[in-house]
């Protein structure tokens, strides 16, 4: 059996790498200018990942936002994307397993690998570590690199060696982290400090102290990150630590391979009508629901052919997939026919099994989600919308257009004035005569008609949103009108006389049926 060989993969400026990949592009070069992401801590914002330039004004992991912005007044402060660097990891370590199969993160900014028998494929663990580098690198990120016996050694000499790649060999382990910080055991920094403070800074100071006294020391201290003796051991492989890397699930999909090429739809219709319920128990093991589908032909000459289909919601229905698929399957392309037919769930998303009720039948609004999906197939997804409101009291931006389908809980306000039926696609400018400044309106002339108005509620003042827009922007005083022949408008001015804020008030039309 071979010898444990871990590789542990340090990130050192993934946050900040990923941060410029997704603001800017592949190509951006460094920044100038200081920029910090920030994360919220527990005493305010603090520093979560920096550029080189921050990092030469002396910016530091962890410190708050505040207390360096004092001290630079000229950083650009940006919010970190924590959610974001997690599912990038995630990926990673998915793309990792082209040196190894036994992958997984480890941590926020590194990566784990189990990497013996492999070296070898790469001609030796040294030529494997440079490549590893070298491909980080190609993806836009500085990566350094170990491997050792143990985890905890490969994780040491990864993050605090003085070279970017480390080797460390059986039984050199002692040798290799001697003179390494005792940070480099994976402690908390309360334990750090008070390491420092018996006057050990490095794991061979604390590995040279009696192992008796040590353990005494530290004997209430049960969790790891502030036990150093237990983190000790780890390192030097006196307690085995596992590596558990998850494999990836297998694809979800299903294949037929056919006795004689086919060629018409109707065969295609049937051959789907197989492939559905296998995929459909697969999901149902385990507890998927598809959005996404892709229908896939091989075809005779070794091309292939393919249609998607896309639900709303997850599903596992195979009668509405096949509703779904019946106006995809003309535009397969099968040449001089398909072999072979595989039928993949491109996405997914969790879906527990569910009882709809006791007498087995369905709910009434459990057919929504799949008229939506056949409307969007037929229409286009552009073509099948609905409304859902925005954070904004315009009334021009309080609501927008979506997917009918997109999962959305945002709550509509509670009016308590009315609104009118239908807005303007964007408020169209009206001459309006009234009595009095600042008084109701008596006459409009709109689209080249002339109104008398003869009922009018209001105003109701919208003020602008300082926050988000110009500071020269006027207010806006709204009023309910009815014309003599019984139409009813929304309009409003725009501004009050002698405002400061530009010329005379200007009159528009954003709404009927008032």
């Amino acid at each position: 059996m071979s010898p444990r060989r871990i590789v542990s993969i340090y990130l050192p400026h993934f946050a900040i790498q990923r941060w410029r990949r997704r603001r800017f592009g592949p190509q951006t070069p460094s920044e100038p200018d200081p920029i910090v992401l920030a994360r919220e801590g527990h005493h305010g914002p603090v520093i979560h990942g920096m550029n080189a330039a921050a990092v030469k004004l002396g910016i530091e992991h962890g410190a708050r936002v505040t207390d360096m912005k004092t001290l630079v007044p000229h950083l650009q402060v940006e919010d970190a994307m924590l959610e974001a660097d997690v599912r990038d990891l995630r990926m990673l370590s998915g793309w990792a397993r082209r040196w190894c199969p036994w992958v997984r993160v480890d941590g926020k900014d590194g990566l784990l690998m189990d990497s013996a028998g492999a070296d070898h494929l790469w001609g030796g663990e040294a030529a494997m570590l440079a490549d590893i580098r070298q491909s980080f690198g190609k993806a836009g990120l500085t990566a350094r690199a170990a491997v050792a016996p143990t985890i905890g050694a490969a994780w040491a000499l990864a993050r605090y060696s003085a070279e970017p790649q480390e080797i460390c060999a059986e039984g050199e382990i002692a040798e290799a982290l001697s003179l390494l910080p005792v940070a480099a055991l994976r402690i908390d920094q309360d334990t750090i400090t008070l390491l420092k403070r018996l006057g050990l800074k490095t794991i061979g100071a604390l590995a040279a102290v009696p192992r008796a006294s040590l353990a005494r020391r530290f004997r209430h201290h049960l969790a790891l990150d502030a036990n150093p003796p237990k983190r000790l051991d780890l390192a030097m492989g006196a307690i085995p630590e596992l590596l558990d890397a998850k494999l990836p699930d297998p694809p979800l999909r299903a294949l037929r391979k056919l006795a004689e090429p086919i060629e018409d739809i109707d065969n295609y219709a049937q051959v789907l009508g197989v492939l559905l319920p296998d995929l459909a128990e697969q999901m149902d093991q385990r507890g998927l629901g598809a959005r996404r589908l892709a229908l896939t032909g091989f075809r005779v000459d070794g091309k292939t052919s393919t249609v998607e289909a896309a639900t709303s919601t997850a599903s596992r229905s195979t009668a509405h997939f096949a509703k779904l698929f019946e106006s995809h399957l003309e535009r397969l392309d099968c040449g001089f026919g398909f072999d072979a037919m595989m039928l993949e769930a491109l996405v997914t998303e969790p879906l527990p099994q569910s009882q709809h009720s006791l007498s087995g039948k369905i709910e009434d609004g459990i057919d929504l989600p799949h008229l939506i999906d056949r409307l969007a197939a037929r229409l286009s997804p552009e073509a099948v919308l609905r409304i859902v409101p925005q954070d904004s009291h315009i009334p021009e931006r309080a609501e927008r257009l979506i997917f009918a389908g997109s999962n959305t809980d945002a709550a509509w306000p509670a009016h308590t004035r009315l609104r009118p039926l239908r807005l303007l696609d964007r408020p169209e400018e009206a001459e309006v005569l009234y009595a009095v400044p600042e008084g109701p309106p008596a006459q409009m002339i709109w689209r080249r008609r002339t109104h008398r108005i003869v009922k009018s509620e209001g105003p109701e003042r919208i003020a602008p949103e300082w926050w988000r827009e110009k500071s020269q922007t006027r207010l806006r005083d709204y009023y309910r009108v009815e014309d003599s022949e019984g139409r009813r408008y929304w309009i409003y001015r725009e501004g009050v006389p002698d405002d400061g804020r530009g010329g005379a008030p200007r009159w528009f039309v954003q709404g009927l049926d008032a």
